[in-house]
């Protein structure tokens, strides 16, 4: 059975034709990138594969996440998930409009429309209030906002800033946006995921045109490292420091949850949330389980999964189906699948609608979360911030909600695999192709 979208057998051609477009961009891309040094690519680069040493449950563990890659696994968190945008937006929008000191905000996409007006209006409100506003949009990601959003949001009093904006000077950090997705407000509740500033995610996700995703909400001592998350950019691109008790109030433990707020950029030189993943999935003893909008691991990756498997390790993975927003990302994830297959690792495409959500699940007790794709784009690319959430009932969950996405998903089979299209194998060939820069 073919795994291209219904009607695919009527649009061979069309699949013929963009196989090869694909695969010159990709030959043409590459060079320019080369020469270019648009990469983005920290220095520390890793090559070999991580092998299993301690168990998600040894207290190794932790130490390597807080020590090795920092910061410190905290204590004493509430952290509450959300699914999809009727649940996402009112209790985003609830905290704005109950803030008393200071709202920050960084996302990627904010675009025009119901959702975006509601959210400039509630920021214009607190700001006119004598709230401190800060927003930090992504250049490119936020293309699609409306001017007058803006305008409004400045004459507020709101201070806005777009991350990276095309420059003459500013050409070498083109290919570096932020796809983080960090609110905090009045330093004291933080909230962080997958969700986008736009209608396309309003909705309970179960239809074509609401995009299912999740998103969660933190309070308790680790939002002081969201909000640091987010004053990291903000200094880069204002060259203003945040900080007194309007942003990093005293913080006391709230919940049972140990977590941290993990961040990555290209211009920290290293990968520290690939390193971060790979160390996750090396140290699987039991099971992993990974929500993934775009999932295109490199060899390395591979690698790793591969030899969880094979020590038993049970792999399952959902991904976008049918409902895409790049066809592309979706055929250079499929030319990455034959050695997962061929190991074992369940590979599950959700059915009702574009699927967003980026969460991973390891041996019933580590969930991360939050913007970080599975792909080189955020893994080396982008400015990613991730929770990261050390609790066995929070873990249970986030299982039972990934259970509920997987009986709306297809399995993909070996079979299926093999047997898809030979244009639909050419052109997830081209497209794998683009990979590093997907």
């Amino acid at each position: 059975m073919s795994t291209l979208p219904h009607g695919a057998k009527n649009r061979t051609p069309t699949l013929r034709m963009r196989a090869l477009a694909i695969l010159l961009i990709g030959f043409a891309l590459g060079f320019f990138v080369s020469c270019s040094g648009l990469t983005g690519h920290g220095e520390k680069q890793i090559r070999y594969e991580l092998t299993h040493r301690f168990a998600i449950e040894d207290p190794q563990f932790l130490r390597s996440m807080g020590q090795l890659l920092g910061p410190a696994i905290l204590p004493g968190n509430q952290v509450t998930a959300l699914q999809n945008g009727d649940q996402i937006f009112p209790a985003m929008l609830e905290s704005i409009r109950g803030a008393h000191e200071s709202i920050t905000f960084e996302t990627y996409i904010y675009w025009s429309g119901d959702i975006g007006r509601q959210f400039s209006e509630a920021l214009c409100e607190r700001a006119l209030a004598g709230v401190k506003v800060h927003v930090l949009l992504d250049w490119l990601g936020a293309e699609k906002i409306n001017g007058k959003y803006l305008a409004d949001m400045k004459a507020a009093g709101v201070e806005v800033e777009r991350y990276h904006p095309l420059r003459w000077y500013n050409l070498s950090r083109l290919n570096n946006r932020t796809h983080r997705k960090l609110l905090v407000v009045d330093g004291r509740t933080g909230f962080t995921g997958g969700v986008g500033i736009a209608d396309a995610w309003a909705g309970d996700g179960s239809a074509k045109d609401h995009w299912r995703d999740s998103h969660y909400r933190i309070e308790g001592p680790a939002v002081a490292q969201m909000q640091a998350a987010f004053g990291d950019n903000w200094m880069k691109t204002h060259a203003k420091v945040l900080f007194g008790s309007a942003y990093y109030p005293e913080l006391a433990q709230v919940g049972r949850s140990r977590a941290q707020v993990f961040k990555s950029s290209p211009d920290e030189g290293s990968e520290s949330v690939r390193l971060m993943y790979l160390l996750s999935i090396a140290s699987a003893a039991k099971s992993i389980r990974l929500q993934a909008a775009y999932f295109v691991p490199d060899d390395l990756a591979i690698e790793t999964l591969v030899a969880a498997r094979k020590r038993g390790v049970k792999i399952e993975i959902i991904v976008p189906g049918p409902n895409t927003d790049s066809e592309i990302v979706q055929g250079a994830s499929r030319s990455r699948w034959a050695a997962l297959l061929a190991a074992g690792v369940l590979i599950y495409e959700y059915q009702p609608s574009l699927y967003h959500c980026k969460v991973l699940i390891v041996d019933d007790v580590w969930v991360s979360v939050g913007s970080t794709n599975f792909d080189n784009r955020s893994f080396r690319l982008n400015d990613e911030a991730n929770l990261n959430v050390y609790d066995a009932v929070f873990a249970a969950e986030q299982v039972t909600v990934f259970d509920s996405d997987k009986r709306v998903s297809r399995r993909l089979t070996r079979a299926d695999f093999k047997n898809r299209s030979i244009f639909g194998k050419i052109f997830d060939a081209a497209a794998g192709v683009l990979r590093q820069q997907l």
